[in-house]
């Protein structure tokens, strides 16, 4: 069973005979409301704003991005505002709005940043997780419960970063504790890790196509079906 929306969720805890008997593939991966690590696959939130991710996937070196941090999107949810109440307008390096001021390029704003802020809304997943990666920004993951896609195989903590919504007032700090060569060791590991998050038609071999499939077969040797109604 795959979803990308709270419905998928709900609908299978709904019956619990579906429930136990289904690996769900869901990218609202939350822990807390029911997500079963090792049972459960999470997906990707993936938002493409145009019929090809080739105007998208890109973006330049490390020594390039001006901006520090970035983050650009709509007040909702319990994470983002403390964020916006704390770095909104604050400071030049860490440029977050809670809507992008005229004449400027969402793309570009994160082609431009070193980290991408993420933060969870209403559900633990954010679609600029992967807009990060496609550009080659490094993704700041802010949430409670979330457990990111693939991370049976891909190993987040070297290609992207996690802060607690406690420390969102640190997290200037956070970033700038990462040294020069940190890093370009993320940024590059981004650029290497994109394939696995990226669509096409037909699929390529690695794709996030193929990667739903993989975390589906590996789950399947641990996955039983329960009898009981």
């Amino acid at each position: 069973m795959l979803s990308c929306h709270d419905w998928g969720p709900m609908a299978s805890q709904a019956v619990p005979n579906l429930y136990k008997n289904s690996i769900r593939v869901l990218c609202n991966a939350n822990t807390s409301e029911g997500f079963k690590h090792g049972k459960d696959a999470s997906f990707p939130e993936i938002n493409l704003r145009t019929s090809s991710i080739d105007d998208l996937v890109g973006g330049p070196s490390p020594s390039k991005r001006s901006v520090l941090a970035s983050f650009a999107g709509r007040l909702h949810g319990p994470i983002r505002p403390p964020l916006l109440e704390h770095w909104e307008n604050k400071d030049g390096d860490m440029q977050v709005y809670s809507s992008l001021p005229k004449g400027v390029s969402y793309y570009d704003m994160l082609r431009k940043s070193k980290f991408c802020l993420c933060p969870s809304g209403y559900e633990v997943a954010s679609p600029r997780v992967v807009e990060a990666i496609y550009t080659g920004c490094v993704p700041v993951l802010i949430s409670e419960h979330y457990v990111p896609p693939f991370s049976d195989v891909l190993n987040w903590k070297s290609f992207s970063l996690e802060v607690s919504v406690k420390d969102i007032p640190r997290l200037k700090e956070i970033l700038l504790s990462v040294n020069t060569r940190q890093y370009i060791r993320m940024q590059r590991r981004v650029g290497q890790i994109r394939r696995h998050f990226e669509i096409h038609s037909p699929p390529k071999r690695f794709d996030v196509f193929h990667m739903v499939l993989h975390s589906v077969w590996l789950r399947r040797l641990n996955f039983r079906v329960h009898d009981d109604q």
